[in-house]
């Protein structure tokens, strides 16, 4: 009886020789792979160049004695670092009528408040494309288990089909079974690894962001200050 099962078992050669449905699964799988690497590359080159400019901003926000001077030095700058700097500039601008009157502690409330969410945008936007990688790594083992039962299935149907047990039939069709589950752990195995090692460097994200809005915070706080003992300098020297 002639043998109609492939005897090429390199992985090109078994993927042609694989039942339609195991086919599917492993150009899925090698989609999600390449989405992986693409997210890993362009997520890599997007936080190496916010912690960059962040720094830039903590840097100058630092350096700064108060908060127009902050401003004037990331006026050209982009980023949330120049964002925390405006939003803190335009609560005071919005609040100067009323600090005559009252302390400013409502201010500094304000401020805090906005800072938060200039923060949790910031990180969500940084985290974007992140959860693709935990759902590949998640399911990926998962949608290869699946090609292999379906492919192992379809090699036993043949096993009977062919009414022998000989190794060289049996073989083959569990080999191209086997590939499925193979590829659904290179799917899977970067994309945990890469999501691991974005989450840590999004929480360092975090901290420097966490950083700059508590040097915009010194700045209201000592602006406010600045207000407080400038009316009393006249009078104390009299």
């Amino acid at each position: 009886m002639e043998l109609t099962l492939p005897h090429d078992l390199s992985p090109w050669g078994m993927f042609m020789a694989a039942d339609i449905v195991v086919k599917a699964v492993m150009i899925g799988l090698a989609f999600a792979s390449l989405v992986t690497w693409t997210i890993w590359l362009a997520k890599s080159l997007e936080l190496f160049g916010g912690k960059l400019r962040i720094r830039r901003a903590v840097r100058a926000i630092g350096e700064a004695a108060t908060l127009k001077q902050a401003s004037r030095t990331l006026d050209r700058s982009g980023g949330p670092g120049a964002l925390l700097v405006r939003a803190a500039e335009e609560e005071t601008a919005l609040s100067a009528g009323a600090l005559d009157h009252v302390s400013g502690d409502g201010l500094k409330e304000r401020v805090t408040s906005r800072l938060s969410r200039i923060e949790a945008a910031a990180a969500r936007r940084m985290s974007r494309g992140t959860g693709v990688l935990a759902t590949i790594g998640s399911t990926a083992p998962f949608v290869g288990l699946f090609g292999t039962v379906w492919g192992i299935m379809n090699a036993f149907i043949g096993i009977s089909q062919a009414q022998t047990t000989n190794l060289a039939v049996v073989a083959p069709g569990i080999a191209e079974a086997l590939l499925a589950t193979a590829m659904g752990l290179v799917a899977a195995i970067p994309a945990v690894v890469i999501y691991n090692v974005f989450a840590r460097s999004i929480a360092g994200y975090r901290q420097i962001l966490a950083d700059a809005s508590a040097g915009v915070e010194r700045l209201v706080s000592r602006d406010l200050d600045f207000r407080t003992v400038a009316p009393a300098t006249p009078l104390a020297a009299e």
